[in-house]
C-alpha cells in the first residue's frame, strides 16, 4: 500500500502562529525553524526592520530564545531572499505591509513551508495589520495565550499601559501588560474608554 507521501511531493503550505504579547508565538517560531533544520531543510528567517527591541539581527522571544534572522524592509525583500529556502520563518508579522499575504502565498506556491508569527490584535483589541488576512489564507493557525497578569485566566490582548494611541509601539513589561477580556473590559469601563 502506497502512503500519500510516497505519492506525492511534499507541498508548500502556511502555518500562522498569533495570540497577545508575552504568549510564546516567537518561541514556538524558533521551536519549529530549529526542528526544520535538525531535518536538514533549508531554512530562512525574516524580522521587520522596525524590531529592534533585543537585537538588530535576531528574533528573540521575551525569555531571551533567540535564532539569527534577516531584518527587512518590506514584504516583497522577503520574496526576493526567500528563493534557496525549504522554509521560511516570519516574525512580528502584525508590522508588514499588507503584500505580506501575497508574499506568503507566492512562497508557499513555489513549496515552501512559511511559518509566520504575529499579534492578532493591537492594545484596542482590534485585529492587527495583515494578520487576519493571512489566518484566513493559513492551513493551520495556532493561537497561544499568555495568563493575565491580573486574574490568572488566559489573556485575551495586550493592554498597553503609558499614554500613546499610536498603534505600533514597540515595547515590553513596562509598557504591556497580557490580560483577559474581563479584566480588560474593567479596566476600560474604570478609565471611560470606549
Amino acid at each position: 500500500m502506497m502512503h500519500y507521501t510516497e505519492t506525492f511531493p511534499q507541498r508548500g503550505r502556511i502555518e500562522v502562529i498569533c495570540g497577545s504579547m508575552f504568549s510564546g508565538k516567537t518561541e514556538e517560531l524558533i521551536r519549529r525553524i530549529r526542528r526544520a533544520r535538525i531535518a536538514r531543510q533549508r531554512v530562512e528567517i525574516f524580522k521587520p526592520e522596525i524590531d529592534t527591541r533585543y537585537s538588530e539581527s535576531e528574533v528573540v522571544s521575551h525569555d531571551g530564545d533567540a535564532i539569527v534572522s534577516t531584518p527587512v524592509d518590506s514584504s516583497q525583500t522577503i520574496l526576493l531572499l526567500a528563493t534557496e529556502a525549504d522554509v521560511v520563518g516570519i516574525d512580528e508579522a502584525q508590522f508588514f505591509d499588507a503584500g505580506i499575504v501575497d508574499v506568503c502565498n507566492a512562497l508557499a506556491n513555489q513549496g515552501k513551508r512559511v511559518i509566520v508569527a504575529g499579534l492578532d490584535m493591537d492594545f484596542k483589541g482590534t485585529p492587527f495589520g495583515p494578520m487576519p488576512a493571512l489566518c484566513a489564507i493559513a492551513e493551520d493557525v495556532t493561537k497561544v495565550h499568555a495568563i493575565c497578569v491580573r486574574c490568572g485566566n488566559l489573556a485575551y490582548l495586550s493592554h498597553r499601559k503609558v499614554e500613546n494611541d499610536r498603534q505600533v509601539m514597540l515595547g515590553e513589561l513596562q509598557e504591556y501588560e497580557p490580560l483577559c477580556r474581563h479584566c480588560y473590559e474593567q479596566l476600560r469601563n474604570r478609565s471611560g474608554e470606549s
